[in-house]
């Protein structure tokens, strides 16, 4: 009897051995509770099937629009508080995005925190893939990186590339945006060139430079066109109908997030724009 009573309590806890690493790993998805404070970020953590996981974002994580997460404010005027309010045990963030400030509160906090280095370019978004993939524990990610070169792939070669300007707009104020900016990426994932090559970021649109760069079309974001007042205040704008883009009425737009995010629907973007020049040229 106490034979067998002893077999029984050895077979139970060879049991519970088993079953111990998989009630851990189960026990930390269920509580893993990730703040995002970057677009392509959370878009790639949704995109890994996480996005339930994410209890707080930064207001520029706009995609998918299903996010249960808190919206924090804008990263680079974001304080510790908010981020505190909502409990994580993961905070992830662009190396771009980060104020000194808020990184010194960050550690403060001894929170886990990961930056993803984030490059504009389709190489750049595979690796955010895999960084951020790594960062929350997810293994199978090459299928996103997959669906990005198949998209690039469609991509109908444009023989004469067309000069793009980037407009980003809010009300009355029109900002350009010159080189090393996800806007510049893009245009030239898609088959154009970007207008502007004399200088970094962005700078205000003036009348002369505008006349000066002739651009063949003008990009903007859905939401900047908008409130701008529409494509018949943007031909309003003093030069642009001196351009090509003006007289052809050559204005784009794209939602924001798909331009700049620069995560899994990178190939999706590059097509519509790709699209976009090839049909408003013809």
């Amino acid at each position: 009897m106490k034979k067998i009573s002893l077999l029984f309590l050895t077979v139970l806890l060879i049991i519970s051995c088993k079953n111990k690493p998989a009630e851990k790993e189960a026990t930390a998805k269920e509580t893993l509770k990730i703040v995002s404070l970057n677009g392509a970020i959370t878009e790639t953590i949704a995109a890994l099937g996480k996005g339930d996981n994410i209890v707080g974002r930064d207001v520029t994580s706009s995609f998918p629009d299903n996010l249960k997460a808190k919206d924090l404010g804008h990263v680079r005027s974001l304080t510790i508080e908010p981020i505190l309010e909502v409990s994580p045990n993961l905070i992830l963030a662009s190396n771009k995005d980060v104020n000194p400030d808020l990184n010194a509160k960050i550690e403060a906090s001894k929170i886990k925190t990961q930056f993803i280095n984030q490059t504009f370019s389709v190489v750049g978004a595979k690796k955010l893939i895999e960084n951020v993939a790594n960062a929350i524990g997810v293994e199978n990610y090459t299928s996103l990186q997959e669906n990005i070169t198949k998209d690039i792939a469609k991509l109908t070669p444009i023989e004469k590339k067309p000069k793009v300007l980037f407009i980003y707009a809010r009300g009355q104020m029109l900002m350009v945006a010159g080189t090393n900016t996800p806007m510049e990426a893009l245009i030239n994932i898609a088959g154009g060139e970007n207008a502007i090559t004399e200088f970094e970021n962005f700078k205000p649109l003036t009348p002369e430079s505008l006349i000066e760069i002739n651009p063949d079309a003008i990009l903007m974001f859905n939401s900047g066109l908008k409130s701008a007042g529409g494509i018949d205040a943007m031909l309003q704008v003093s030069g642009m109908l001196q351009t090509q883009a003006g007289k052809n009425k050559r204005i784009l737009t794209m939602d924001g997030g798909l331009i700049s995010n620069f995560g899994p629907r990178i190939g999706k973007a590059a097509l519509e724009l790709n699209k976009l020049l090839i049909e408003s040229a013809q």
